[in-house]
């Protein structure tokens, strides 16, 4: 599954494709991909979209495992344009049904994070860090690397808090920060898809691309960072995944 539609595309240009199916306004296409069997599809944006795209992909594909790339917005201060977050635990920072249960806690399930299977994050951080050693510099244009400045970008597993809000102002950054101060970036499918995976007891991996710092320049090159770089990261970290995974 891809946040953007640039990211899922290149991943599809990549496929040996065998079949393309519309279900509920969205497009998957099944083939191989380092010469696994793979299902893309671009998810859309917000928590229910994504819940829809991996609910299809569980109960009308059957998939075994679920990743998910994408861009993200960096709560940590640490964190730049061009580092890589693999999650650990997903929060979602809009849930809030007190004063019945604390905020943030998820209705019937007791606790608020969802983490994400183990193999799968260390598995995905070790792509992450191979793609970034040994393809980062031949597959990103040098104007790129330039630009966004990405000459030594960290790889990072931490917690990723989800909401139904593009975070741009450092108020709203601040309280989340606060309430959750594990996490290191925000954006708005992954603990969605995490909820639907574990409810059926599907393996599932989030990645993410720092695209801003979740503040009032967050929209400053955003495209162009999706176009020039984080759909290069999508494919070359899938990539060395599946690859591992032969």
């Amino acid at each position: 599954m891809s946040a953007m539609h640039e990211e899922n595309a290149s991943i599809v240009e990549e496929m040996q494709l065998r079949s393309e199916v519309t279900l509920g306004s969205r497009t998957y296409h099944s083939g191989t991909l380092q010469e696994q069997p793979v299902v893309v599809v671009f998810s859309h944006w917000g928590k229910v979209a994504a819940s829809i795209t991996a609910t299809t992909l569980i109960t009308h594909f059957s998939v075994s495992e679920i990743l998910f790339t994408g861009v993200a917005g960096a709560l940590d201060s640490s964190l730049s344009v061009g580092d890589i977050v693999v999650a650990t635990d997903l929060y979602q920072h809009d849930m809030d049904a007190s004063p019945i249960i604390p905020r943030h806690e998820i209705p019937l399930l007791g606790r608020s994070e969802i983490a994400s299977d183990a193999t799968v994050t260390t598995n995905l951080q070790q792509a992450a860090l191979q793609f970034v050693d040994k393809d980062l510099s031949r597959m990103v244009s040098a104007d790129a690397i330039q630009q966004f400045n990405l000459q030594s970008p960290v790889v990072r597993a931490a917690a990723i808090a989800s909401g139904d809000q593009f975070i741009s102002q450092p108020a709203d950054a601040a309280g989340i920060r606060q309430r959750l101060p594990s996490v290191a970036c925000v954006e708005m499918e992954g603990a969605a898809v995490a909820q639907v995976a574990e409810s059926f007891g599907v393996p599932f991996g989030i990645l993410r691309t720092i695209s801003d710092g979740a503040n009032e320049s967050s929209d400053i090159d955003f495209l162009a960072f999706v176009a020039e770089v984080a759909r290069i990261y999508s494919v070359g970290i899938v990539k060395r995944y599946l690859a591992a995974a032969g």
